[in-house]
């Protein structure tokens, strides 16, 4: 019998885990707490797979853009300033990391173009829609400024092996005719794509229990511990009769991998690793596209507005999603209804004839690293892998990440394992 691996997290990353440990030989068991794969962070996210977007945050700059929104409730980025060791010292290693800044921008470009042929070859092999726009994605600059320091990232980007070109003011209509407010300058890649990240999760979700791979879904891991040559497991599992009663379970498996999202570093702690991923809450609206002339006036290429930190992505003939923010305030899910107008609003400035009747919002904790690189790699515990904390980058870096992880199984478990 082949090594049995247990994978914590049915989202892009444990599900992208869960194909390439399968394609490898090895039996697969994917546990999460919700009810379907993909119903957190992969649920709305804003649908770009862009390796344009690679730049990691680590600046100066930054920082003091932060500093100079706090006082802004629609601003691209906010910070609960209440007391918490965690997020002051999570921040601590942002800054600290910005020393990193150039090489990390760089190598997260390489693995985002790798990881994108990846997701292309995963969704080809099993037959996966999952409204797939190959139009690229089109950075926009309002002010001479704001483009020619873009052009000072694009330059990193390039490095890390990017086709990307500027465009002037002119061209970006001609790029994408629904765009009526005028623009300095733009940034196109053509190689960048977007789509559903719940179809796809779901998708492969699929494609993987075809494979053999078993579900274990509304199953919480509450404990995890080395025994001899095997991992054992305490889970608790949801059952509705009557009302919710939890029972618990014990199982064990050949190895772990971690792809548990902003609860991998609570896991982590419990076999003295050291994870520091800290929740980054992301906003998006779906905006219901119900009549030819909201249809017409929505835009098909993926846009990224750099004053506003707004993303958007066309889903289907029906759909367009509008994305952005981040707000450090812990592990709270709340939808609040500030950060939801500032999407609401942009869309109504720039689209003006698009009507938003019908917006679904939605929130989502991103899983992030204060390097802003994922952490791919083996705990101090033999036999347990981690493969979380892509931030921001999530389904963009997934499928290479599942690639790495699944190598680093496949070395410290031989398929020939009893």
């Amino acid at each position: 019998m082949p090594p049995h691996i247990a994978v914590i997290g049915a989202g892009i990353a444990g599900v992208t885990t869960a194909y390439a440990l399968s394609q490898q030989g090895y039996d697969v068991t994917v546990i999460d707490r919700q009810r379907y794969a993909g119903m957190e962070t992969s649920f709305a996210n804003g649908g770009q797979l862009s390796a344009s977007n690679a730049e990691v945050w680590n600046q100066w700059s930054t920082v003091l853009k932060g500093l100079a929104w706090m006082l802004r409730n629609d601003a691209p980025l906010l910070v609960n300033l209440s007391p918490d060791w965690h997020k002051y010292s999570w921040f601590a290693e942002f800054i600290w990391n910005i020393q990193h800044y150039r090489a990390n921008t760089v190598e997260t470009t390489r693995l985002a173009i790798a990881a994108r042929q990846e997701l292309f070859a995963m969704a080809e092999r099993e037959g996966i829609g999952f409204d797939l726009e190959r139009r690229g994605i089109l950075h926009v600059y309002r002010t001479q400024a704001e483009f020619e320091r873009a052009r000072d990232v694009n330059a990193l980007l390039v490095e890390g092996g990017l086709d990307r070109r500027a465009v002037a003011g002119e061209e970006i209509r001609s790029i994408e005719p629904a765009i009526q407010s005028s623009y300095y300058a733009g940034l196109y890649t053509p190689s960048d794509c977007t789509g559903d990240i719940h179809k796809f999760t779901r998708g492969l979700a699929k494609a993987c229990e075809k494979r053999g791979v078993r579900f274990r879904y509304e199953t919480a891991t509450e404990g995890i511990q080395q025994r001899r040559n095997k991992i054992a497991m305490k889970t608790a599992a949801l059952v509705e009769a009557g009302g919710n009663v939890l029972y618990a379970d014990h199982l064990e498996f050949d190895g772990v991998v971690l792809c548990a999202g902003i609860d991998t570093r609570a896991l982590a702690r419990t076999l003295g690793d050291r994870v520091n991923i800290y929740p980054v809450k992301g906003y998006s609206i779906t905006v219901n596209l119900a009549d030819d002339a909201s249809r017409h006036a929505a835009p098909w290429v993926s846009l990224l507005d750099d004053e506003a930190k707004i993303v958007t992505s066309r889903l289907g003939a029906d759909r367009f999603r509008v994305a952005g923010t981040a707000e450090f305030n812990g592990p709270n899910r709340d939808i609040r209804a500030d950060r939801i107008v500032p999407l609401v609003n942009w869309v109504r400035r720039l689209f003006p004839s698009l009507d938003t009747d019908s917006v679904v919002p939605w929130s989502g904790l991103r899983p992030m690293m204060p390097n802003m690189m994922p952490a791919v790699r083996c705990s101090r515990t033999a036999r347990v892998f981690y493969n979380s904390g892509h931030g921001h980058l999530g389904w963009t870096l997934s499928g290479a990440t599942a690639q790495m992880v699944a190598s680093l199984v496949s070395r410290s478990i031989p398929k020939t394992n009893t």
